[in-house]
């Protein structure tokens, strides 16, 4: 009986300690929640990191100002979705694919009503559209469009809020339930709380915004654009601080701030805690509270010394001489600094929870930005500290090309955000199989469809590498050995074979001698595949026996007696090299193939003979043109130039119309646009190799047989290098005058076009191996250059 009861005491005993070690704290939790609950209300708020970040603000007093952060999750997403009727859109349920089936991508900007106010940064980025080569004045070619409505501000205090915008989107026929159009956004909500509140319904149209927030943002369909001030360039903008060729030297301080700070409300926590990591020697965090009207009413016992401190350093010399830049979110979560770090080459440090990237759906922020959470601020020095100098400086040289390529200007900003925000661009049964003639051209339409269509879609790749993804063009390829960037970068190499092509304009629909001559010596040489001639003349060409027997294939295009035509990415130019040759061009085989070795070192950039140079003359405030034999060069004219086929392309599909029409409009114009081009592509100048003969620059007229052709003397005038009389002499002088004077228009005009001046100058010439030297003609590769 002993024994019995010894057993049911231990069993006793045993199952309260089991009951104790395994049950005992969920028991304590369930006595004791309701009473934690409201000790948890009266001692808000409560900090993860509490012994080391105390609060600076009573929660009373946070109370009172009416802090966001009191709302429920629930309330708050309900708050940020108030106007977006339709938050569960994708491009497949809530745009209209079929509008832009037809005529491609076009955008119709609504036209501005009478005395409609409309804010300085919002008319830029109605202009980037307007000059743009989406744009279409025709609403029924539209596939997107765009309010004249200001809907930049949505903050109802503010004196660039526009009201009743409700009422006037829905007396728009186009609107649609907001269907197939784009919004624009940089501030939305105001005070306390600055809430994603547009004042509005949005219905089924695409936001552009600054600030998202994670939660309200639709992926696949809104677009997260970068917070930019009014003062942001048009067009250009200012190069960014890290130059190409400089190494940047260990900087002065590591991680830097300085900005206002926030004594109570939204965006005051982060702001209020920067002190903490502030060490006065390479850690620098200044921030003021001299801010606002009623600022002395709310200072607290740090806003003093706070506001001295603040004074003893230079913004702009900080900028310069730190490597790391902390970007705290502001009352939104978007911040001016973010830029201002891009371009300064100082890594971005993001302290901004639930702030949903600009253009993160094609930018990998992770090789250009440290992104840090607004709770472990104190653990942001010590892991800065831990990356290696050549990951920084990899994320310098990130900034950099970010910068140039997306947030420089309004245009690339709004470029980039139309780029990644239309819908799939699928071949049209009636595209499919077409070659890429003039007739292809209304099938070139399928550019801006990286979303749905991924077959034909950029990859991260080509938005994170240089020249960037607005550069490089998905239609003509999605190969990147096809372009003339990424050889280096994977190992590809440019073919071995070019396409001589060819521009006549002789009169009478005759062969010049010098044409003959010319695809004689290009079909010589062993790397040429096939010879091109685009016929610029109202008359047909001659027939094929009076063409000139060769040993490659010979095609004859007729021409549309447009100087911009001598661009166009035709198919018959199946080769990645293009040579480039005007009919009276004089080249010997050996300079050919000497040229086009040059080129494939150097296959993104323009390699040929001729050469000009720009200059800026400060007497007439502009740019000059000049064609004087001078120690610089930046201009390779394409009259004998060899270049990657892919700038056709760009040319003609990504240049607008108006660049296309102004070359058509001036008889110089088209070779400097092509320059100017590939300069703002690569940043690079192009390269002058050797000539036998010194090219002297001729005489061209409009392009048309009957009145004289582009590059082809009047009748009655002689050749150049032909004895002349004295009248033809004078006449030449004045085709001369005049044509050199276009060029400057031209060249100041692109100037004017592009924001600055693209084209870089060199004075590099390259020059056989043993060229000249005092040895033996047999061991030299190319002797024949020497000849005179």
């Amino acid at each position: 009986m002993q024994t019995r009861k010894k057993y049911i005491f231990l069993t006793f005993l045993a199952s309260w300690l089991l009951l104790f070690f395994f049950g005992g704290d969920q028991l304590r939790r369930f006595a004791f929640f309701s009473g934690r609950k409201a000790e948890a209300r009266r001692s808000w708020p409560r900090w993860t990191d509490r012994s080391l970040l105390k609060s600076f603000a009573d929660p009373e007093e946070l109370q009172r100002d009416g802090d966001p952060s009191l709302l429920s999750p629930r309330e708050r997403r309900a708050a940020s979705l108030s106007g977006y009727r339709s938050s569960r859109c994708r491009m497949e349920t809530c745009f209209n694919i079929s509008r832009c089936e037809r005529h491609g991508f076009k955008v119709f900007t609504y036209p501005q009503e009478r005395g409609q106010p409309i804010s300085e940064t919002y008319s830029k980025i109605l202009s980037s559209i307007e000059r743009s080569r989406y744009h279409t004045l025709k609403p029924e070619e539209a596939c997107l469009f765009v309010l004249s409505i200001d809907t930049l501000d949505r903050d109802h205090l503010s004196g660039q809020y526009v009201r009743n915008v409700d009422e006037k989107i829905r007396g728009f026929p186009l609107w649609n339930g907001g269907r197939n159009h784009l919004i624009f956004n940089l501030y939305s909500g105001t005070w306390p709380s600055y809430t994603g509140d547009l004042g509005f319904d949005i219905g089924q149209a695409i936001l552009a915004k600054a600030s998202f927030d994670t939660q309200s943002f639709r992926p696949g369909f809104d677009v997260s654009i970068p917070l930019f001030p009014k003062e942001h360039p048009q067009r250009g903008g200012d190069r960014g601080w890290l130059h190409r060729d400089s190494v940047p030297p260990k900087k002065k301080y590591l991680l830097v701030f300085k900005g206002k700070r926030y004594l109570t409300g939204i965006g005051s926590g982060t702001r209020n805690a920067l002190h903490h990591i502030h060490n006065g020697k390479d850690i620098v965090s200044l921030t003021t509270c001299k801010h606002g009207k009623d600022w002395e009413k709310h200072k607290d016992t740090r806003c003093d010394k706070d506001n001295v401190d603040y004074e003893r350093f230079d913004y702009q010399e900080l900028l310069h001489n730190s490597t790391f830049c902390i970007v705290p979110r502001g009352r939104r979560l978007g911040s001016f600094r973010f830029l201002e770090a891009l371009q300064a080459a100082c890594i971005p440090v993001l302290l901004s929870d639930g702030w949903e990237l600009p253009f993160a759906e094609a930018i990998d922020w992770g090789k250009a930005a440290v992104v840090g959470s607004e709770r472990l601020l104190l653990q942001i020095p010590s892991a800065v500290r831990c990356i290696h100098p050549e990951r920084v400086l990899a994320f310098q040289q990130q900034t950099q090309l970010l910068w140039d390529a997306y947030f420089s200007s309004v245009d690339k900003i709004v470029h980039t955000t139309l780029e990644v925000s239309p819908p799939p661009r699928t071949p049209l049964p009636s595209c499919r199989g077409r070659s890429r003639g003039l007739g292809a051209s209304l099938c070139l339409w399928q550019i801006i469809k990286d979303r749905l269509s991924p077959h034909r879609s950029r990859s991260r790749f080509l938005w994170n590498a240089l020249p960037g993804g607005l550069l490089v063009l998905p239609d003509f390829s999605t190969h990147l050995g096809d372009f003339p960037f990424y050889y280096l970068h994977h190992g590809y190499s440019p073919s071995k074979k070019f396409t001589a092509f060819i521009r006549a304009v002789s009169q009478a629909g005759s062969l010049s001698q010098p044409i003959l001559r010319l695809i004689q010596a290009v079909s010589g040489s062993q790397h040429c595949a096939q010879i091109v001639v685009l016929w610029s003349c109202e008359k047909p060409p001659p027939p094929s026996w009076k063409w000139p027997q060769s040993s490659v294939p010979l095609t004859i295009i007729q021409g549309r007696r447009k100087l911009s035509d001598r661009f166009f990415p035709f198919g018959a130019i199946q080769t990645d090299a293009v040579l480039s040759l005007d009919e009276d061009t004089n080249l010997s085989t050996s300079e050919v193939d000497f040229a086009f070795s040059v080129w494939r070192s150097f296959p993104e950039r323009i390699v040929g003979f001729p050469t000009q140079s720009h200059f800026w003359d400060p007497e007439q405030g502009r740019w000059g043109y000049t064609s004087k034999w001078t120690n610089e060069l930046s201009i390779v004219l394409t009259a004998a130039a060899f270049y990657h086929r892919y700038y056709h392309s760009l040319f003609t599909e990504y240049l607008p119309a108006g660049l296309r029409e102004l070359v058509d409009g001036l008889a110089a114009c088209e070779d400097i646009l092509m320059n100017v081009l590939v300069a703002a592509v690569t940043k690079l100048p192009p390269i002058k190799v050797t000539q036998r003969k010194q090219h002297k620059e001729g005489v061209a007229q409009q392009a048309g047989c009957s009145d004289g052709a582009a590059g082809t003397p009047q009748p009655g005038q002689r050749s150049p290098s032909a004895p002349q009389p004295a009248a033809a002499a004078r006449a030449e002088g004045t085709a001369g005058s005049r044509r050199f004077s276009q060029r400057q228009d031209c060249l100041s005009q692109l100037a004017d076009w592009f924001g600055y001046m693209p084209l870089v100058s060199s004075q590099l010439r390259l020059d056989p191996v043993l060229f000249k030297d005092q040895v033996s003609v047999l061991r030299k590769k190319y002797p024949s250059l020497e000849k005179p």
